[in-house]
């Protein structure tokens, strides 16, 4: 058992955001994501068959919803739960500043 930094070995560049599994079992899988800048792709929809917790440590973003009409801004600490099936696109993160998630998937 060897403590690791949430903060650390975040790339420099970052052509596409980074999602680094830290721990998956018994169905359940958390991830860190480092964002900056980066946004679902025009006209695509997240669409998952699990929930999802997600919550800003770092940064700022925004997350669209198909059934709202305005997107739901998080900024560090800010958390939410995402419902498996409810379609959603990240619309906004930081291209100064990482944006960095914790994201928590599970049945």
């Amino acid at each position: 058992m060897t403590p690791k930094n949430l903060f650390s070995d975040i790339p420099a560049e970052l052509a596409e955001e980074a999602i680094h599994v830290l721990v998956e079992s018994h169905g359940v899988r958390i991830e860190r994501i480092v964002s900056r800048g980066h946004i679902t792709a025009p006209g695509s929809w997240y669409d998952q068959d699990r929930a999802e917790w997600v919550m800003v440590v770092k940064g700022q973003a925004r997350i669209a919803f198909e059934d709202r009409p305005e997107p739901v801004a998080l900024g560090p600490g800010e958390h939410l739960v995402i419902p498996a099936r409810v379609r959603h696109r990240v619309v906004h993160t930081d291209p100064d500043q990482d944006t960095i998630w914790l994201a928590v998937h599970f049945p």
